[in-house]
């Protein structure tokens, strides 16, 4: 075994309609490989269809042979079942400069939860509809239930999604997303 770095390419034919389902799979993956002895960094790159590559680096041929033969990367690859199959595997030694010269994309911050979501729409829809109903269905009180309803839906419903929402959205963007936000403290620190 040799002790100079070592760069593994691990490509996937991804199921179609599972890339996303992948790509999910891929950072998490990394995310527990960052808490094994040697692991240097890596990521997950797509090719435009449906071959996707996940790439890692350790310090070690060893450090990196430990990795794929432990039964928590059997557990990880076991995840994978309908989602996609190992295609081919590469191994290159070094590759310092290759690997030193990427930038990262972090994954993609975690959905806010259900209840905020809940909150938010609530937030948005519930005063337009307290509004038309105490302003406009008075007046439309000889009109058919269905139209009534039609003309409630189409108000609120435009309404909500290009004035209120957007709106809501960049106001609660801290509180939906904090990790996102934490994120971009991070590097602004980093900057600095």
């Amino acid at each position: 075994m040799t002790s100079n770095p070592v760069t593994v390419t691990v490509a996937y034919r991804v199921t179609p309609g599972r890339a996303a389902d992948f790509h999910s799979w891929g950072w998490a993956m990394l995310g527990a490989t960052a808490r094994q002895p040697g692991f240097l960094g890596g990521g997950v790159l797509a090719e435009g269809g449906a071959e996707w590559h996940v790439v890692y680096r350790f310090a070690s041929e060893g450090s990196a042979l430990a990795w794929e033969q432990s039964l928590f990367r059997t557990q990880w690859d076991a995840r994978l079942e309908g989602i996609a199959r190992e295609a081919e595997r590469r191994r290159v030694p070094g590759a310092r400069a290759w690997f030193d010269a990427q930038t990262l994309t972090p994954a993609p911050p975690a959905p806010p939860k259900k209840w905020k979501l809940w909150f938010v729409n609530m937030s948005a829809v519930f005063p337009p509809v307290l509004l038309f109903n105490l302003t406009v269905l008075p007046y439309l009180g000889d009109l058919n239930a269905l139209i009534r309803t039609l003309l409630l839906c189409l108000c609120v419903t435009a309404l909500v999604t290009w004035i209120l929402m957007p709106r809501l959205q960049r106001f609660f963007k801290k509180w939906l997303y904090p990790s996102l936000q934490a994120l971009r403290g991070r590097h602004k620190r980093r900057a600095t």
